[in-house]
């Protein structure tokens, strides 16, 4: 493991009462320093008398430390530590997110036409004309975050209330990046059929239904129902949002490789939600050859241990019916997609795999092989963090491709449509300026959402 750095994620606000002599502030910033902590702003709240009462921004590198930063200060004559803020948790108070309107009310005009009586006859007409809805309510450009708790990040099964902060940052993203409206929904069932059920009762209100953090196998029926019995688009992030920036990635990676998909050997660790998406676009893209692995070894017919959607995967992936561990599905491996667990894969096994090879190690916060490890042995290296290059994050697709979808009035999200935005996020970057370092956008390149969106758009008319 490598040594964990100080972040924002991890910030603090010291509130210190100062004594006002000369040279305590100075002392105030050593110690934290020599204590490891990050020292960001440094802001006087007011003064009392003989002493200065400041707020001191600290980056760290967790609790502990925090705790050992604090102690430190109140060992040092003259500094009093007052209080210490989580900037995470302050981030949070009261939630991330707010509803405001769009037109103002501030006479009786506005009110008469925003409520009644005028309100009246935008009803009556979409009332005669249920499709006027898209236009005339939030409808058009208004997406449903939809959880049950049970497959939150890197946490679990938390439950609804646990997942809220989540799915608040999830709207938050839309906005941000798609300008689309999204309202996080955490329900309070877990039962497949109460949550389509559910689903479909306030899908009126929405242009489109975001499954989020719901766990395998329920996910698959949840998604595969909705989007049979509903006429708004559905799209599982976890499984599709996952495999779409992933396969961005790997068009990109290929190319610095210079290796076509149909030619490579690759090897999926995880087949679970995400990894079972990631496959079957694999499968799209060309590739043949997919050994998936769960923690008891290589997917293979011979195993009788395999539920429903672990056997539908059997029968599209493994062409040699090979069977073992990582090892043997490893060697020779072009490309390496872990959507598992931390250090599943070890350096001895990565020098097993083909001549410049491609790692993917996806789980967060610590991947299957750390990148230091890794970087010596292969060709390119991407993970899901953002402190190391190539960060497959799903905030390059969902926006652009909720964005698109929204303005086409699409019903559906089709494996086009998919494909499409992998595309359009991979040629964001020119072609002449792809590298081992550089085979996906930033998640702050402003061009993503606008190029997904436009992609998506058009494979959704060409299929018309």
């Amino acid at each position: 493991m490598s040594e964990v750095s100080t972040s924002a994620s991890n910030s603090i606000i010291l509130r210190l009462r100062i004594q006002n002599l000369p040279g305590i502030l100075a002392r105030v910033v050593a110690e934290i320093g020599k204590a490891g902590g990050n020292i960001g702003a440094i802001d006087i709240v007011h003064y009392e008398q003989d002493r200065i009462v400041r707020d001191v921004t600290v980056e760290t590198t967790g609790a502990e430390h925090v705790e050992q930063i604090a102690a430190s200060l109140e060992n040092l004559d003259g500094i009093e530590v007052m209080h210490v803020s989580d900037r995470v948790f302050v981030m949070h108070l009261g939630g991330k997110i707010e509803v405001t309107s769009k037109a103002p009310l501030k006479s009786r005009d506005d009110l008469s036409m925003a409520y009644t009586p005028g309100v009246a006859r935008v009803c009556q007409a979409i009332h005669e004309d249920p499709s006027k809805a898209h236009n005339l309510t939030i409808k058009k450009n208004t997406v449903a975050i939809v959880s049950d708790g049970t497959a939150v990040l890197g946490l679990g099964d938390i439950g609804p209330e646990a997942a809220m902060p989540v799915m608040e940052g999830k709207a938050m993203l839309f906005k941000e990046f798609g300008e689309v409206d999204g309202f996080p929904i955490c329900l309070d069932t877990t039962d497949p059929e109460e949550i389509i059920r559910t689903v479909k009762a306030i899908a009126p209100g929405f242009g489109g239904i975001n499954l989020e953090d719901i766990s395998a196998p329920r996910c698959f029926e949840i998604e595969q129902r909705l989007i049979k019995e509903l006429d708004i688009p559905v799209f599982h992030d976890d499984q599709h949002g996952t495999a779409v920036v992933m396969i961005a990635g790997l068009i990109n990676a290929l190319k610095v490789v210079n290796k076509a998909p149909e030619d490579i050997k690759a090897v999926v660790a995880g087949v679970g939600a995400a990894g079972t998406a990631c496959s079957r676009m694999m499968l799209d893209l060309g590739i043949k050859n997919i050994i998936g692995l769960d923690r008891a070894g290589i997917i293979h017919s011979g195993r009788s241990d395999l539920n429903s959607a672990k056997q539908a995967y059997c029968e599209i992936t493994n062409p040699d019916n090979i069977s073992g561990g990582m090892d043997e599905a490893i060697a020779g491996a072009d490309l390496f997609v872990g959507l598992s667990g931390p250090g599943i894969l070890s350096v001895e096994q990565v020098q097993t795999m083909a001549d410049n090879a491609i790692v993917f190690a996806m789980s967060n916060p610590v991947p299957e092989i750390l990148p230091e490890l890794a970087w010596p042995h292969v060709a390119v290296m991407a993970t899901g963090r953002s402190d190391y290059p190539n960060q497959l994050n799903n905030v390059l697709c969902f926006p652009g491709l909720f964005r698109g979808a929204l303005d086409a009035r699409a019903t559906d999200i089709t494996e086009e449509m998919k494909m499409a935005a992998a595309r359009a996020i991979a040629e964001t970057i020119p072609e002449d300026q792809v590298s081992a370092d550089y085979i996906i956008p930033s998640v702050f390149d402003k061009s993503v959402a606008p190029n997904v969106a436009e992609a998506v758009k058009k494979a959704f008319y060409d299929a018309l």
